[in-house]
């Protein structure tokens, strides 16, 4: 009996019939083993269902009148969720298909019409060998029309033969979109000009020196690497100017960025020099930037060169030396119905962080709420238990303490004081904003992805706008625990230096920063901050949202 595959829609599929008759037919002449696998394989109705699938995508992409109309509905849908996450809170249809767009099912559809309308389904296969002369090298010719816009390739000399080859395709640049040039490829001529024994810098005096069209002739590389682009983020931590970098292997096609920025991170083939354009730029180009092992070996280079030299050293914190900053990966953190993120408020003591604090909770009371410390120190008059704060003996404090139950702890006029770790969670868990304002070194323990909190920095303005603004309203030294006088020059300076060390070590883990130099309009930018973060999907670890 001739066994044929069925599609789904009861015909027979032709080809596979025809495959299976052909075996039928050369069945004398071909191993008994293999032409029973071979029948199983062709008769399976795994193999079948993946035939309908190939023909019916094959269809789509040859018929115009079921065309995709698109090929990036991901992207239109992330844009979708930015638009209607502001609104949800208004219109309870915008929260249901704010919801609903969110669902792993209705992604996965959209991510598989992707693939399908930009034709990514098809096997990547190697490209097939040109048969030549052994004593003939093929050759190609290359021709790009020069304009502002840089080559977006890097060359460099091969360490064993001395030969000019491309050491670098940047993605999105002219080279990479003629799809001519390929990373090994050695360049023989450049506009008829033999660069056999020139250096990097005489080709590309070479290049700056040529007008309109720039001809390249190239002995083809053995191979093309995947030029595919990575979907990875990150957010930078250290600002770089690669026209200020002596290493950059080309300082024309560097991407300069500040502390904060978002990057796109396409390509990480190199270990030392990863491509990347910046986040929600328009431009197609991607630029040079340091790897992370780069920076980080810089980075520790010029901590040796200042210990060596004997300057004071600014980072002593274990929690800052087991951490060297240089990128952290990062991706769209979407607000979650009943679930806030709590607000964290970090500065130096004096700069108004815990009125700010105040203020926030006294705006909604059964919204925003703030744990109440503990201390040791007896209860004063005037005072209630579990108000201002929760009394409890040293024994006690001392053993939770020992037991990792609190966030933060110091001791003041020998009296401990401290914030427990289940206050915070309590008041996560309950559906409110827990708004707190710890000590800096408090995020070791605050900044994980049970929490997930939004980080603002509150900073004092330069020295003379400090003083002039806290004798302006009358500010009480908090320096002083009566809060009795006013602020001492000394103690203005101390805050700032203080603030200098903060945005030094934990300046890069802030979502925010508000410079208080005047207490209402920073307690406003605190309500926008706040309504922000629970209304707008926003960059935070990519740990936290896988």
């Amino acid at each position: 009996m001739t066994a044929i595959a069925m599609a789904s829609d009861g015909s027979y599929d032709p080809v596979i019939s025809k495959l299976i008759t052909s075996l039928k037919e050369a069945e004398s002449l071909t191993d008994e083993k293999d032409l029973g696998f071979l029948q199983n394989l062709l008769q399976s109705k795994e193999l079948n269902a993946l035939v309908n699938v190939h023909s019916k995508v094959a269809k789509i992409n040859k018929d115009d009148r079921i065309a995709p109309l698109l090929s990036a509905s991901v992207q239109i849908l992330m844009e979708v969720l930015e638009l209607l996450a502001p609104r949800c809170h208004i219109s309870p249809l915008c929260k249901e298909v704010f919801h609903l767009l969110q669902t792993p099912h209705l992604q996965s559809i959209l991510f598989a019409h992707d693939a399908i309308a930009q034709k990514d389904f098809y096997p990547h296969l190697p490209d097939i060998p040109v048969e030549v002369d052994e004593d003939e090298e093929t050759i190609k010719i290359v021709q790009l029309v020069k304009s502002n816009e840089p080559l977006g390739a890097t060359i460099k000399t091969d360490e064993e033969t001395g030969k000019i080859i491309i050491a670098r395709i940047m993605h999105g640049g002219a080279a990479d979109r003629s799809g001519l040039i390929h990373v090994g490829d050695e360049v023989i001529e450049v506009n008829n000009i033999n660069v056999e024994g020139k250096t990097p810098s005489d080709v590309l005096s070479i290049l700056q020196n040529s007008e309109g069209t720039i001809t390249f002739k190239l002995v083809p590389s053995d191979g093309k690497l995947d030029q595919r682009e990575s979907k990875v983020r990150v957010r930078a931590y250290f600002d770089y100017e690669p026209e200020n970098d002596p290493y950059i292997p080309c300082k024309e096609a560097g991407l300069g960025f500040q502390r904060g920025d978002i990057l796109h991170i396409v390509s990480q083939d190199d270990s030392y020099w990863w491509q990347a354009r910046k986040e929600g730029e328009k431009t197609t180009r991607a630029g040079l930037i340091p790897s992370r092992a780069l920076q980080e070996r810089r980075i520790l280079h010029e901590r040796t060169q200042k210990e060596t030299n004997g300057d004071a050293k600014t980072e002593n914190d274990d929690f800052d030396r087991e951490m060297i900053a240089t990128y952290e990966e990062v991706a769209k953190l979407y607000p979650r119905p009943g679930v806030f993120r709590p607000i964290i408020l970090i500065g130096s003591p004096g700069v108004g962080r815990n009125e700010l604090k105040r203020r926030l909770v006294a705006r909604d009371p059964e919204k925003y709420k703030s744990p109440v410390p503990y201390t040791t120190r007896p209860m004063r008059p005037g005072e209630v238990a579990g108000r201002e704060y929760l009394f409890v003996t040293r024994e006690k404090m001392d053993a939770d303490i020992a037991a990792g139950k609190f966030i933060e702890h110091g001791e003041y006029k020998g009296h401990l004081y401290g914030t427990a770790a289940d206050s915070v969670k309590s008041i996560v868990n309950a559906g409110c904003v827990c708004v707190i304002g710890p000590h800096y070194q408090a995020l070791k323990s605050l900044r994980t992805a049970q929490l997930k909190p939004y980080i603002v920095h509150i900073r004092p303005p330069a020295y003379e706008e400090l003083k002039k603004s806290r004798t302006k309203a009358r500010a009480r030294s908090t320096f002083d625990e009566n809060n009795s006088r006013g602020f001492t020059d000394e103690e203005f300076m101390e805050m700032i230096k203080s603030d200098e060390r903060i945005n030094f070590l934990y300046g890069h883990f802030c979502d925010d920063e508000i410079v208080n130099d005047d207490l209402s309009e920073a307690f406003e930018k605190l309500v926008n901050f706040a309504n922000k973060c629970e209304s707008e999907p926003l960059w935070a670890p990519a740990s936290w949202v896988q």
